[in-house]
């Protein structure tokens, strides 16, 4: 928006004055609110965020064009950042800052300004302040009556702003009859009310302790998630934890964590670290204590700097950290649980494709596990004979498999969230001749195709993938080749859809002697999108089984369609390909039939999809009983239905999808689709012998 000068100039004479004012709302005064708490942003934020709306403007995929829309969504997403229960602010508060900056982020953004960031911040704290010491008081002095009916509301994201300070004060209390239940029906020890006031009086500390790095690292990612949701902005101290977990030098539990809202959530379980080994984190588990020990007191984390989390978590290897998280599978609702983790380093030996012989019926079937893509890079540039690679490990699984006379193969994807894109490529080439395999596209529109080069296929034979919501990026790009070249079915259920690239780009200004080169940060920023061969987009939608099983993994919660501001699904032009003419769709619909046919005479699969449609109606449900009956009966059934589908063995795995008895549900009706695809005459005989796959040009 351009603005005579005169004009600009009384605009901003009036923003200014207005701004003062409305630094201390009305019901605020300087004695309640000291000066020294307001935060205010640095000389070195001020010129990163210089940066930051320079290299967006540039370099980002989406180009976004910066008008009162981007304002509008800016400040939506920085006050869902704050507040996404809708239980700080007041009604007059969000009212205000549309008025004053619901039209003017734009312009911020442009000019490299965080002002109204600061001032929204600000307000915040005074808020969060206001409800620690409520909740501290009502805990000393307030009695609760749990027999009656009252309710919750859990889902509070889409909810109106409280109107006045008595409807705030209303909410608070029902959220701490809401924790003082939980904490009693999660096994906690100790009195609930002290625990509670301890939680209370060390956010309150915490809040006293916040710095101006917290407001501005807080509403940088409400500007660069704006334009999607992996495009964010580091720190140097963030980008120094988040080079430790790239590089993965440090013990700890092998996950990366990010905050949303107040809460550390796993965004995600890195394969071979412990975490994955255990079987106990998923990707959006929300982390609320860590314990250091066996016995050590869990100290709560909620409204933590993830900074500090990461370093109360990491510690000396072979030791052990207990983790109290709300687990995502009951949706952020129900009791909370407590897993134990001993601390180690990833380590490629835990990260390398596994086999497995499943024998049915008297017929073999081999099984290839592949928790990631990986790759030993620096062996691989310095052309080591050995060096360890995904491609390498499965082509010696493959030819084992041959050599026991397996009928089929599955490969098994699920939870793999990715990791080296060439090795995804290669691993493909082994199931099919020479082709492209994914393509790319940048902001310039400039497409490139990755191609297996090689013309030879190490196995000709029935395969089929299996996928989940948590299989993602690399993943989905094998298991959309797969499928895009009829070369075996995709099971299980729709993937992640994250199908877009990143690049980290230094924040590097002209040489300085009082500064260091680096200390404006890093951002990191999305930069080009995947493409099937097909031309479709993995972005958004993910790849969609050709034979659908029901998961217990919450889609509404996971998966990049949940992101309000992810890149949208697309399509370009198809690369040049051949597919099988052997699993044509009349050839995969009659696997789909019998596959069906199959699932609906087995009982266990019946009390699976019930108890699983139970569930998700607990995950919809916006509202929680406030009454100890009521609230203790929902605990109750969640607590039942996670003792009946996961499994809890002396080393502490949990595993989901799987039958009481300890066996693999879906890999099993995985397996018996195999078996139907090598029952025809086009599918591979038992031993080596290669099976007659024809091509059809497209």
């Amino acid at each position: 928006m351009i603005r005579d000068s005169h004009k600009a100039v009384a605009r901003a004479f009036l923003l200014l004055l207005l701004t003062a004012l409305f630094a201390l709302p009305a019901a605020a005064s300087p004695a309640t609110v000291p000066d020294t708490l307001r935060l205010r942003p640095t000389e070195l934020q001020e010129e990163a965020e210089k940066y930051i709306s320079r290299y967006l403007r540039q370099y980002h995929f989406r180009r976004v064009p910066v008008n009162d829309s981007l304002s509008a969504a800016i400040l939506d997403r920085y006050l869902d950042e704050l507040d996404n229960t809708r239980s700080y602010f007041l009604r007059s508060d969000v009212d205000r800052f549309r008025e004053l900056y619901g039209k003017k982020l734009d312009d911020e953004f442009l000019a490299g300004r965080v002002a109204a960031g600061f001032v929204i911040y600000n307000r915040f704290l005074e808020q969060a302040r206001k409800k620690m010491r409520y909740m501290i008081a009502r805990l000393d002095t307030a009695s609760f009556d749990f027999s009656r009916p009252d309710t919750l509301d859990l889902k509070r994201e889409d909810a109106p702003w409280p109107v006045t300070q008595a409807e705030l004060r209303g909410l608070w209390r029902k959220e701490l009859k809401y924790q003082l239940l939980n904490l009693k029906y999660s096994g906690e020890d100790g009195d609930a009310r002290k625990v509670l006031q301890k939680r209370y009086r060390n956010r309150l500390s915490l809040l006293d302790q916040q710095t101006s790095e917290d407001a501005f690292r807080v509403y940088s990612n409400a500007l660069t998630t704006s334009f999607d949701p992996h495009t964010n902005y580091f720190s140097p101290m963030d980008f120094e934890n988040f080079q430790i977990d790239m590089s993965r030098s440090l013990e700890g539990i092998g996950a990366k964590l990010q905050l949303e809202n107040e809460y550390t959530v796993v965004n995600e379980v890195i394969p071979g670290g412990p975490a994955f080994k255990s079987k106990l984190l998923k990707k959006g588990d929300r982390i609320i204590g860590v314990g250091q020990g066996e016995t050590g007191e869990i100290k709560d984390i909620v409204g933590w700097r993830i900074s500090d989390v990461v370093h109360l978590i990491r510690g000396k290897k072979g030791s052990v950290v207990r983790l109290k998280i709300l687990p995502v599978s009951q949706g952020g609702k129900g009791p909370a649980k407590i897993v134990r983790i001993v601390r180690d380093e990833v380590t490629l030996e835990e990260l390398s494709a596994k086999k497995e012989v499943m024998e049915l019926d008297g017929r073999k079937v081999g099984v290839i596990s592949v928790p990631a893509f990986y790759l030993d890079f620096e062996g691989q540039k310095q052309n080591k004979p050995d060096y360890v690679s995904t491609s390498r490990d499965v082509q010696v699984i493959i030819d084992e498999l041959t050599e026991e006379g397996v009928e089929g193969i599955v490969l098994d994807l699920r939870n793999n969230g990715g990791g080296a894109l060439e090795e995804a490529v290669k691993l493909t080439g082994l199931f099919i001749s020479d082709g492209p395999v994914v393509q790319i596209k940048n902001s310039q529109g400039g497409k490139m195709v990755l191609r297996d080069e090689d013309p030879g296929v190490l196995y000709e034979g029935p395969l089929a993938v299996l996928v989940n919501r948590y299989s993602a990026s690399a993943s989905e790009i094998l298991a959309a080749a797969i499928q895009d070249y009829r070369r075996g079915v995709v099971i299980g259920s729709r993937t992640f859809g994250k199908g877009t690239v990143q690049s980290i780009l230094k924040i590097n200004r002209p040489f300085n002697f009082f500064y260091k080169s680096d200390d404006l940060g890093q951002l990191k920023l999305t930069v080009a999108k995947f493409y099937r061969i097909t031309g479709e987009s993995t972005q958004h939608l993910g790849v969609t089984p050709d034979l659908v099983f029901p998961s217990l993994i919450d889609s509404d919660i996971v998966g990049e369609d949940t992101y309000p501001s992810s890149l949208p699904w697309d399509k370009i032009s198809a690369a040049d390909y051949l597919s099988s003419s052997v699993l044509d769709e009349e050839r995969i619909e009659e696997l789909r039939q019998r596959y069906i046919e199959r699932l609906a005479t087995d009982t266990l699969y019946t009390t699976y999809v019930r108890d699983l449609n139970e569930l998700k109606q607990f995950r919809k449900k916006k509202l929680v009983s406030l009454s100890e009956e009521g609230f203790k009966a929902e605990m109750e059934r969640i607590t039942l239905f996670k003792d009946n589908w996961t499994r809890q063995e002396q080393g502490g795995e949990e595993s989901e999808e799987e039958r009481p008895d300890g066996s693999d549900l879906l890999l099993e009706h995985a397996a018996r689709v195999v078996m139907d695809m090598a029952a025809t005459p086009q599918a591979l005989p038992r031993g080596s012998e290669a099976a007659p796959w024809g091509s059809q040009k497209r």
